[in-house]
């Protein structure tokens, strides 16, 4: 039947997050990817994404409205029952599916496994019942905060206020654009993408499908990045001519910034896969850079001899829910202390590794305070050789409410707003410029 594969397939990649805690990037890409993917014409495959995207951006308020239609709630004894209930009630209330189409693939879906055909009964009902009064059970709620886990909820509030913290769930439940740094003419670009040139320059487009056929894509005009992540380079100022060393570099899109813009870049990764990736990046953008498969903790660099260094260190990642919604439902808040440490070990190596005068910056897609502002303040209490050089509004195109009190880049998934909410918003990013004297 039409549109059942892309359906098993989503119940397949929502049973690798929910129960076996597998991130959507193992699932939809590489060596992990789902093999069922290749069979997959784009169509489906893009309403697959769609669909996997859409439940876990909604899943708090699918559970809640799951729990109103069954008496005795979801069934445990079988996976593939709850996830045809998720995929059925999130196009019959936010998808352009006709109801009767949802209900009857959802039905499809259980029959086909062993385990959940006796639910087939249970699942036609209750989304038929979804149909009536689902969007009313939901309309009743409109608490957009139910798709945030309660202790990451807990954490914006404390530390953004309510108000902030009610504007980023808000933000985090909109499918978001595609986010192109390109090597030249912005305006030129956004026209042939039918999109919008943004003041720092990123260009936003709506497109859909692949990414790789898209105009300008193979002649390496551009790469996609979100317009967060593009703003922590800019703090190094003109970099012609300056050897930088990038922490965690893959996939590459800031050693991609800094080769463009004139420096010897030494871009490390652990993971052997993934500097291939971004050797692959840069073959296609003709950017060169020295790369090295190195843990940057115990890599062997000229001590003191790099003009700069850029930390993209790894994190807890809750500033990018909004692009990977699978992040709200796998991390945990043990999560924070262990990457914490890493955080401290990886900012303690940058320091060695710098001239005097030479710049580092720090940044992290995390919201969470202990992943940025406290680990700044660490370092700077630790290293009297290291002082803050706040970020003026100037250099991230006179956007004034991404800067913090302390000088720092701070950007909210709910910054940056439009008329048209799938033009607006950032990922959450934190970034600190220190220079050593």
């Amino acid at each position: 039947m039409p549109g059942l594969a892309a359906r098993r397939v989503a119940a397949d990649i929502l049973d690798g997050v929910l129960h076996k805690h597998r991130t959507l990037d193992d699932q939809l890409d590489g060596a992990g990817a789902h093999p069922a993917l290749k069979t997959l014409a784009d169509r489906d495959r893009a309403l697959m994404r769609r669909l996997v995207a859409t439940i876990l951006r909604r899943l708090g308020t699918l559970g809640h409205l799951l729990s109103r239609l069954l008496d005795r709630g979801v069934p445990t004894d079988a996976p593939r029952a709850q996830s045809a209930l998720l995929i059925g009630a999130a196009q019959i209330l936010w998808m352009d599916v006709p109801d009767h189409a949802a209900v009857d693939l959802s039905v499809r879906l259980v029959q086909s496994d062993r385990r959940a055909a006796k639910y087939a009964g249970l699942v036609n009902a209750v989304l038929r019942r979804c149909a009536r009064e689902g969007a009313g059970i939901v309309d009743e709620v409109k608490a957009e905060t139910l798709d945030i886990p309660p202790w990451l909820l807990k954490r914006w509030i404390a530390h953004y206020g309510e108000t902030t913290a009610r504007a980023v769930a808000g933000a985090i439940l909109h499918e978001p654009s595609l986010d192109l740094t390109v090597k030249s003419d912005p305006a030129q670009w956004a026209t042939r993408l039918h999109g919008e040139q943004l003041p720092t320059g990123t260009v936003r487009t709506l497109l859909q499908g692949s990414v790789t056929m898209l105009p300008g894509f193979s002649e390496g005009a551009w790469w996609v990045q979100d317009a967060a992540a593009a703003l922590p380079v800019r703090l190094f100022g003109d970099v012609r001519g300056k050897t930088i060393v990038d922490f965690c570099a893959a996939p590459g899109g800031k050693t991609a910034q800094l080769a463009h813009a004139g420096a010897r870049v030494v871009a490390l990764d652990r993971s052997p896969a993934r500097v291939a990736r971004l050797k692959d990046n840069l073959a296609r953008l003709s950017l060169e850079a020295e790369t090295a498969v190195a843990d940057a903790t115990e890599w062997q660099g000229e001590v003191g001899g790099f003009d700069g260094v850029l930390i993209d260190a790894p994190c807890t990642s809750t500033g990018t829910i909004r692009r990977h919604p699978d992040v709200a439902w796998l991390r945990q808040e043990a999560d924070i202390a262990p990457l914490g440490a890493l955080q401290k070990r990886l900012l303690q190596k940058a320091v060695g590794l710098l001239k005097p005068g030479g710049t580092l910056i720090y940044c992290t897609c995390s919201l969470e305070v202990e992943e940025g502002e406290a680990a700044i303040a660490a370092l700077l209490s630790a290293e009297p050789a290291l002082r803050r050089a706040p970020v003026s509004p100037g250099e991230v195109a006179g956007l004034s409410e991404i800067i913090n009190s302390q000088g720092d880049l701070r950007t909210l998934p709910s910054h940056l707003a439009h008329a048209d909410p799938r033009f607006g918003g950032l990922d959450g990013f934190y970034a600190a410029r220190l220079v050593k004297s």
